[in-house]
């Protein structure tokens, strides 16, 4: 599959959890590595295949090499490993369902209104954060994940250093997560990202300092229950003039 599929910028490369990547693979399958035709790409596709990309896939194929003298020994080990693959796939689809109803019955599911954080990463932030009475403020909720500064004292000297790395690494991958989410669909958060990579912070010290204010957000929505609104947030953060 190495020769069909090319990298990033240098061809159109193909993502087999897709609906066109599982019909080339069913058909490497079914025809040992023999490039197939256009009608056994789309009847093999478990969704949509549009006929121009069948053709090319097609195309793309029969410009490979030939299936080498172990071409069917490979096609049936490349059968099991897609048959795991789907299992693996469909248990996940399984656990999706049963997070998303266990989500939707916990203060949690205001979480699904902030853009780009979806079911899971709600989920994997609230189940580290619930119940909020828990924590007095957002900065306690920010400390208890360990992205806030270590400081140090002594009796000269009162420093910050790195992050603490306090608490449970789930609960701060989870934060770090919802910033992510946060910087790729909210333009108030994408435009903080910008302003903080043009101050010449590293990705991941942006996404950091980006995860301290979804925590203040994220920290609000489960005290009131309000989902979230980009306009009433933007007009928030310019109040503050941040």
């Amino acid at each position: 599959m190495s020769g069909l599929s090319a990298p990033v910028g240098h061809g159109r490369s193909l993502a087999i959890e897709r609906s066109t990547g599982q019909a080339v693979l069913s058909c490497a399958v079914a025809f040992a590595g023999r490039a197939p035709t256009r009608r056994s790409l789309i009847a093999r596709a478990p969704g949509r295949l549009a006929k121009a990309t069948a053709d090319y896939w097609v195309k793309r194929w029969r410009g490979c090499l030939s299936p080498p003298p172990d071409a069917e020994q490979r096609a049936g080990r490349l059968g099991r490993d897609l048959d795991r693959f789907r299992s693996l796939q469909a248990d996940i689809a399984l656990l999706d369902d049963e997070i998303t109803v266990l989500l939707a019955g916990t203060y949690g599911q205001v979480l699904t209104s902030l853009p780009g954080v979806a079911v899971n990463r709600a989920a994997a932030f609230a189940v580290h954060s619930l119940p909020i009475t828990n924590f007095p403020d957002a900065e306690h909720l920010y400390s208890a994940t360990g992205l806030a500064p270590a400081m140090y004292e002594s009796a000269s000297l009162r420093r910050r250093g790195r992050i603490s790395r306090q608490g449970l690494a789930e609960h701060r991958d989870a934060l770090m997560g919802i910033a992510w989410g946060l910087s790729l669909f909210s333009p108030s958060f994408a435009e903080r990202d910008a302003e903080l990579r043009a101050r010449g912070m590293a990705p991941i010290q942006a996404r950091v300092a980006l995860a301290r204010n979804a925590c203040r957000l994220a920290y609000r929505l489960l005290m009131t229950q309000q989902p979230f609104d980009e306009g009433a947030y933007r007009r928030g953060r310019l109040s503050r003039g941040r």
